[in-house]
Order: structure tokens, then C-alpha cells, then sequence
């Protein structure tokens, strides 16, 4: 049973401790005399609390929803691999779409966003979008976790931010780093970190708490949802990073469910679910750090059957593109570079010879004439409209992922 609180009986964590410091702004002279006297003086920045060892009470795990949240992701995760099978391309666009998602919820790019075809088309170095770009950091992010999912140590922290950040312009100097300056949230990042709502641990105490965090993801006795729950509350109350937080802290969910071996053939949209209602989430975070774990673990029972049941309708449509596309295939001799693109199209639905040179291995006469049979059978259409560097799309593919980025924002609009 809930209490008055929202807590539930116990998923009770330690509360965070605080240490005093002293702020005064290191170029006053751009500030008035009135907002240097606000910037200075002491504030409290986080202690992080050890984790490694933290457990739920034993009725705790009868928590409504844990049992059907597991069993959907278990089961979205066969789902996905009947439907294209273990060998097929990895359901890029997908994961690209909820990552933008969360990225354009998180605290730090509220407002990054961008569509299916910006997105694929930063992926193969075409288009001027700058929300494309980052947002393939985020993809990467995304596949640095799941490749490195067996051994989830500080080094693939690391790793997991210098894919996502190498790709954000002015932070490349930053990307797989922990920081040695102060960072909080809320505020202004030029107004000091008095009267911001969180304020980070000092840098001196970030390694320590990261390896106490991944000592507590190595374990295997808790529930993955639940574990998974935890182990993003407190990466997010390190927060170890001077920018990207948000972005490998849910990219870290992903890689402790491929660990536990909950969704090993594709990536449910658990961030999606998890973000459509930012509110309710920064509360649980919140939450977690006053020693009220509860939140933000019913957030993931949530987000996990929200996943399972969306991710399902999501490939579906995926799979009756491929479907369709291949029918229009019909006749094509088997040895056809065609059949060689095609699958390529459900995770990158926009491509370019050279995209398609570097990724299939695939000669140049070989490639332009898949291509022509593909654009004559209207599989692919050419949008660019230049006579060299041309560009083709697949429409059918590219309108599923944006009617579904699409159907979420209405969701976290209604929430």
C-alpha cells in the first residue's frame, strides 16, 4: 500500500547528506553590485550516499506492476526478434526516436528536437541541422551501451559520454570525462549555484560514487526494473558530467537491461515512457534524493509497459513497410544488390551512395543500379535533385517513426 507520502513500505533509500561550501562569483565585474551580494556566500552541495548494497525489503518486491512490467519487456523482446529476426539491422530508428525524445525532455537540451529524416540524414553527413547532430550522439550513446552492456564498469560510463558528446558542438573536449568544476540544476549557468534546485556533488566525490554505482549494477539478486530504477537515480544525483547527464543516464538503463538479459535483441522505448510526464519524473528524482525510492521505481514499472505495448505496434508498422517494400521487390533476381539495401532501410531510412558503399561493401556499379531498381519499383524516392551526391528516402518508413514520435508528444501533452 501507498501512503499519504507516496512512498511504499520499503523502498526507503538513505537521504542525501550536505556539505557546506562558500560561492562568490569569479568575474563579478559583469554583475551588479545587488547580484554579486546574492551570488556570494555559502551553499550546500550533495553528498552522495553508498548504494552498493542497498536492498528492498522482501515484501516490497510484491510492488503492483513489477511482475507484468518484467514479463512485457521479456516478452516485446522475443516479440521483436520473431519479427526480424536475430541477424536483421538493429532497429536504429527506433532507439533514434526515443532517444530524441528524452533528449529534448532532459534538463540539460529541453529544446532539442528534430525530425526522422534530419536525424537520418545527419547519420550519413548530409543536412545542416545542428539538433540532427546531436541527436546522433544520442544513437551512439545508445549503441556504445548496449555494446558494452556485459561489463558496465566506470570505463564504459566513460565511453558511453564520449559518444554521445564527441558530437556536440563545443563539447568535445568534455566527452568522456568526469568533471572538476561545480555543476547544478536550475538556475543560471552564470549566476552561480546559490538558489538552484540541486546542486551536484563536489567533482572530488564523483569517481567514487561511480564505482560504487557500478558495483551496484554488478549484482544480480534484485529485479532488473527495479535495479534499473535505482542505478539512473543515483547516476543522475552524481551527476558526473559537466553536460549530458540525463542523455547516459537513461542510455544506462538500457545497457543494465541488456545486462540482466531482459531485452537482448532490441531496445524498448522505456525513456519514452518514462518522459511523458517530465514533471512526475524530475519529482521522483527528487524524491529519490530525500531517501523516497518508491516514484521512481512505479515511473519504470510504467515506462516498461508502456514500452512493451507501443514497441510492439511500433515494429508492426516497421514490419509491414519491409513487407510492402519487399513485395515491390517481386521478380528481382535473388543476387541483387537491392535485397542487400532493403532491410538496411528500416534503420536508415535516408541514404547515399557512399553511406551505402561504406556499410555494404558493395561496388559502385552494384550500388546505382540497386538504387535505380529500387527508385523504379518505388521503393525509394530521390529528393536531393542533384545530378551528383544524390539523396534517396523511403517515405512509408520515415512517416511510421515520426507518426509515432508524433503520438507521444500528444501523450506527454495530455498526461
Amino acid at each position: 500500500m501507498v501512503d499519504s507520502d507516496g512512498a511504499y513500505p520499503g523502498f526507503s533509500v538513505p537521504p542525501l547528506g550536505y556539505q557546506e561550501h562558500f560561492w562568490k562569483p569569479s568575474n563579478p565585474q559583469i554583475f551588479s553590485s545587488a547580484e554579486v551580494q546574492r551570488q556570494t556566500g555559502p551553499y550546500l552541495s550533495a553528498l552522495p550516499v553508498r548504494v552498493a548494497d542497498w536492498s528492498p525489503q522482501l515484501e516490497a518486491l510484491k510492488i503492483p506492476g513489477l511482475e507484468e512490467a518484467l514479463h512485457s519487456l521479456q516478452d516485446f523482446n522475443v516479440y521483436s526478434l520473431l519479427k526480424f529476426g536475430n541477424d536483421s539491422p538493429e532497429l536504429g530508428p527506433m532507439s533514434s526516436v526515443l532517444l530524441r525524445i528524452e533528449s529534448s525532455s532532459s534538463s540539460q537540451i529541453e529544446q532539442l528536437t528534430t525530425t526522422a529524416r534530419q536525424l537520418a540524414l545527419a547519420e550519413i553527413d548530409e543536412g545542416d541541422k545542428a539538433n540532427g547532430r546531436a541527436v546522433v550522439g544520442n544513437v551512439h550513446a545508445m549503441e556504445s551501451a548496449l555494446e558494452l552492456a556485459q561489463d558496465i564498469s566506470l570505463n564504459s560510463i566513460l565511453s558511453m559520454h564520449q559518444s554521445l558528446m564527441k558530437q556536440q558542438v563545443g563539447m568535445e573536449d568534455e566527452a568522456g570525462k568526469l568533471r572538476s568544476e561545480l555543476v547544478w540544476i536550475g538556475g543560471s549557468d552564470t549566476a552561480g549555484p546559490r538558489g538552484s534546485a540541486y546542486i551536484a556533488p563536489h567533482h572530488s566525490l564523483v569517481q567514487d560514487a561511480l564505482e560504487d554505482l557500478t558495483e551496484f549494477i554488478a549484482r544480480t539478486d534484485l529485479p532488473a526494473i527495479i535495479q534499473s530504477a535505482i542505478a539512473h537515480a543515483q547516476f543522475e544525483t552524481i551527476h558526473p558530467f559537466v553536460d549530458g547527464n540525463g542523455r547516459t543516464g537513461r542510455a544506462l538503463v538500457h545497457s543494465v537491461l541488456r545486462n540482466r538479459r531482459i531485452t537482448q535483441y532490441t531496445t524498448a522505448p522505456i525513456s519514452a515512457g518514462i518522459l511523458r510526464d517530465t514533471t512526475a519524473y524530475f519529482d521522483a528524482l527528487k524524491s529519490f534524493r530525500d531517501g523516497n525510492a518508491a516514484p521512481i521505481i512505479h515511473a519504470f514499472i510504467n515506462a516498461s509497459i508502456f514500452a512493451a505495448n507501443t514497441g510492439k505496434d511500433l515494429i508492426d508498422s516497421l514490419a509491414a513497410q519491409l513487407d510492402d517494400s519487399t513485395a515491390k521487390l517481386a521478380g528481382l533476381r535473388s543476387s541483387s544488390a537491392a535485397w542487400k539495401i532493403l532491410p538496411r532501410l528500416i534503420s536508415q531510412p535516408v541514404v547515399n551512395a557512399r553511406y551505402l558503399k561504406s556499410q555494404l561493401n558493395l561496388g559502385d556499379a552494384a550500388i546505382q543500379r540497386a538504387l535505380g531498381q529500387l527508385t523504379e519499383r518505388g521503393v525509394l524516392v530521390e529528393k536531393s535533385g542533384r545530378s551528383r551526391n544524390r539523396i534517396w528516402q523511403h517515405d512509408g518508413v520515415l512517416k511510421v517513426l515520426d507518426e509515432y514520435s508524433k503520438s507521444l508528444r500528444h501523450v506527454a501533452g495530455t498526461a
